[in-house]
C-alpha cells in the first residue's frame, strides 16, 4: 500500500485543445496501474462540470478538479486539490491544464518546485502537439490568437509529445525550435510510446521547468483566450423510449456539429458524455464533421434515463453556441432537465505567483 506521508509526483500536462491529454493519461494511468502505483488526475477548466473529471474517476484511484479559472489563476484551488487526493496515497498525481494556457512553467511549475519541494516532486512538463492541430495552425491564415497560444505553449515544454502516432507519422516540417533530445511519439490509443514518457516522467534526474517564458504579453494572452467561446452544459434526460448511450450520443452530436458547420463556427474542441444505469459513452471531435473518438461502452443496453454532459469550445461568441445547443436539444427524443449550464468567454488571466528567473 502506498504511504500518504511520501512525496508524489506531480505530472503536468499541457497542449492546445483537442490535443488528446485525457486519453493519453488514462492510458498511462492504466499502465502505472498494472505496474503497481497508485494513481490520482486532477482536471483543470474555466467552467464547471467537467467531461473530463468523469472520465478520470473511473480510470484512478482519486480524481478531482479545478475549475473557475487555469490552475495559474486558482494555484492555491490547485494545491487544495492536490491535497485532497494526497490523502489516497497516489505515487503519481496527473495534472491536465485548460488546453488554452500558456506561461504555465513560471506560474505552476516553479511555484511548486520553490515553495512545495518538501511535499511534492514535479515531473518535466509536458507539452502535447496533435499533429493536424498543429499543421492548422501554423499555416497562413490560421487564426492569429489561436497560433500565438499554440506557439507560446511549445516554447515552454520540458517535453514535446506528438499525439495521434496511431493516425499519423506525417509531421508539420515548420514548427519553432523543440527542447532537443526531449521528443515523444504517442498513441493515447494503442500505447505506443506511453512507457518511454512515464520512464522520463519518473526519471529523478529529468529537467523540470526549464524552459520558462521571459515576458509574456498578458493584454494579448487575454485577447487571444477570449477569441474561442466556452459553453458547459448537463442535463438529466427522460426518453420516451429505452435507448443505448450510444443512441443518444451519435445523433445529438451529428446534431450539434450540423448546426455549428452551418453558421460557420469552428469548433476547437466538443465532448460528450453520456452515463445511464446500462453503461456510459464518451464521444469527441476536434473540428467540424470529423469522425468522433469514441471511449465506453458501444454494446450499452438501451436505457430510458440517461444524464448528458457537454464542454464545447467553438470559434463563436457565446450566445452563438447556446442557440445552436437549443436548437439540437430540441432533437432529442425525450425530456431533459438541465443541472449545469454556463456559456461564456474566459475572463483575462491573473496568476496568483510568477517566478520566471
Amino acid at each position: 500500500m502506498s504511504n500518504p506521508e511520501a512525496k508524489p509526483i506531480i505530472v503536468l500536462v499541457g497542449g492546445f485543445l483537442g490535443s488528446g491529454k485525457t486519453t493519453l493519461l488514462l492510458r498511462a494511468a492504466s499502465l502505472l496501474g498494472q505496474a503497481g502505483h497508485r494513481v490520482a488526475a486532477i482536471t483543470n477548466d474555466q467552467g464547471g462540470a467537467l467531461v473530463d473529471t468523469r472520465l478520470a474517476a473511473k480510470a484512478v484511484a482519486r480524481a478531482d478538479e479545478v475549475t473557475g479559472g487555469c490552475f495559474c489563476c486558482r494555484f492555491s484551488d490547485f494545491i487544495e486539490a492536490i491535497e485532497r487526493v494526497r490523502v489516497f496515497g497516489p505515487d503519481v498525481i496527473f495534472s491536465e491544464a485548460v488546453g488554452s494556457c500558456i506561461d504555465i512553467v513560471a506560474t505552476v511549475v516553479r511555484p511548486l518546485r520553490r515553495d512545495y519541494a518538501d511535499r511534492y516532486r514535479v515531473a518535466p512538463f509536458t507539452v502535447l502537439v496533435e499533429p493536424r492541430r498543429a499543421r492548422e495552425l501554423l499555416a497562413p491564415g490560421a487564426d492569429q490568437h489561436l497560433a500565438w497560444l499554440f506557439a507560446n505553449q511549445l516554447e515552454e515544454a520540458d517535453l514535446v509529445c506528438f499525439s495521434r502516432a496511431d493516425l499519423t507519422s506525417d509531421l508539420p516540417n515548420d514548427l519553432p525550435a523543440l527542447p532537443s533530445g526531449f521528443t515523444f511519439f504517442l498513441s493515447g490509443v494503442t500505447g505506443e510510446g506511453v512507457e518511454d514518457w512515464i520512464a522520463t516522467l519518473l526519471n529523478a534526474d529529468a529537467p523540470a521547468g526549464g524552459r520558462v517564458l521571459r515576458s509574456v504579453d498578458y493584454a494579448r494572452y487575454a485577447t487571444a483566450e477570449a477569441a474561442l467561446g466556452w459553453m458547459n452544459w448537463q442535463a438529466r434526460l427522460l426518453l420516451d423510449r429505452p435507448l443505448s448511450p450510444a443512441e443518444v450520443v451519435g445523433p445529438f452530436l451529428d446534431r450539434l456539429d450540423e448546426i455549428l458547420s452551418r453558421d460557420n463556427i469552428a469548433i476547437a474542441h466538443l465532448k460528450i458524455i453520456d452515463e445511464a444505469p446500462t453503461g456510459y459513452l464518451r464521444a469527441s471531435i476536434c473540428r467540424n464533421g470529423e469522425e468522433p473518438m469514441i471511449d465506453g461502452m458501444l454494446t450499452a443496453s438501451p436505457a430510458l434515463e440517461h444524464e448528458l454532459l457537454l464542454n464545447l469550445r467553438a470559434r463563436g461568441a457565446p450566445e452563438q453556441l447556446d442557440a445552436a445547443l437549443y436548437k439540437a436539444i430540441e432533437r432529442l427524443p425525450g425530456t431533459s432537465s438541465v443541472l449545469h449550464f454556463e456559456s461564456f468567454q474566459p475572463a483575462p488571466p491573473k496568476p496568483e505567483r510568477r517566478i520566471d528567473d
